[in-house]
């Protein structure tokens, strides 16, 4: 089995980064900064990274079939242009409620996109902390990173048992997606909010994006938006 090694490959300081998802037409890695109002796109080979900023916290982010991305900004469903750095709305819900924004989102296997504004929680053991993003890998097992728990753990989701535990050097890890040749490689996200000076000290690469080599499993490709 491979030795895990664990590096911060882009030390981004994220407020709260989120919605990591692979693209493998350019191999980058597409993520937000939902407090930043930041949509990022982390190119693998150049190390550069490209930074869309928008009017709204922006939740998720997806690919789209017909070329060009998704995203979910405030509460409404929007089209990336990158090259012009503009978002065009597709649809807009709970216009009538205050401060409500979409929590989270993402594109089933038949191309549709789901966002919601609370997230469902997948029942963990106590000291994981909060289940934030997850996702599957080859063999349809789950992942899922800890919020506060400074972790990203594989579980079985027909028993609930869980199968791995993979530390990271930061405590607010907030979502994770397969990418890299192959999707042999995993991406981790996390957040810098409401950490205090000394605790950015101690972890000065909080807010950063990671890379997990030598899990042993592969990851699937993410599904793109049909719309």
């Amino acid at each position: 089995m491979s030795s895990i090694k664990i590096e911060c490959v882009l030390p981004e300081n994220c407020r709260c980064g989120e919605s990591p998802v692979w693209e493998e037409a350019s191999d980058s890695l597409l993520f937000v900064d939902i407090p930043a109002k930041k949509l990022c796109r982390w190119d693998s080979l150049t190390k550069q990274v490209q930074r869309v900023t928008v009017d709204a916290p922006v939740s998720s982010v997806a690919l789209r079939q017909s070329g060009g991305y998704v995203a979910t900004i405030g509460t409404k469903f929007c089209a990336l242009n990158w090259e012009e750095q503009s978002a065009v709305v597709l649809a807009t819900v709970d216009n009538d409620k205050k401060n409500n924004r979409f929590n989270d989102g993402k594109v089933d296997p038949a191309g549709r996109y789901f966002a919601a504004n609370r997230r469902s929680v997948y029942k963990l053991e106590k000291e994981e902390q909060i289940p934030d993003g997850m996702c599957i890998d080859a063999e349809g097992k789950l992942w899922v990173a800890c919020y506060n728990g400074g972790r990203v753990i594989r579980l079985d989701p027909v028993t609930g048992k869980r199968l791995q535990t993979v530390k990271l050097p930061v405590d607010k890890t907030t979502s994770c997606c397969f990418g890299g040749k192959n999707y042999s490689e995993m991406y981790v996200t996390c957040a810098r909010d409401g950490m205090d000076p000394e605790g950015l000290l101690r972890q000065p690469e909080a807010g950063g994006i990671f890379k997990i080599t030598g899990l042993g499993v592969k990851g699937i490709a993410p599904y793109s938006y049909a719309g």
